[in-house]
């Protein structure tokens, strides 16, 4: 018999005409972050996006 998983509960961060940023809560506990610009979509875990989040804040210094 197969489990049913809950889907994951989603929230849209950001978003613009062309761009979209987007966190899901997976039904295991994990955060996961992902951005979709225009046809390509990047994924990342709490660490990952920490660390990408620090790095386009150094963009603007």
């Amino acid at each position: 018999m197969a489990k049913n998983s809950p889907d994951p509960q989603t929230q849209i961060i950001a978003e613009s005409e062309n761009y979209l940023a987007w966190k899901a809560e997976e039904p295991d506990g994990e955060v996961t972050y992902h951005l979709e610009l225009n046809n390509v979509t990047l994924h990342f875990f709490q660490e990952e996006w920490d660390e990408f989040l620090s790095l386009v804040n150094s963009l603007s210094a």
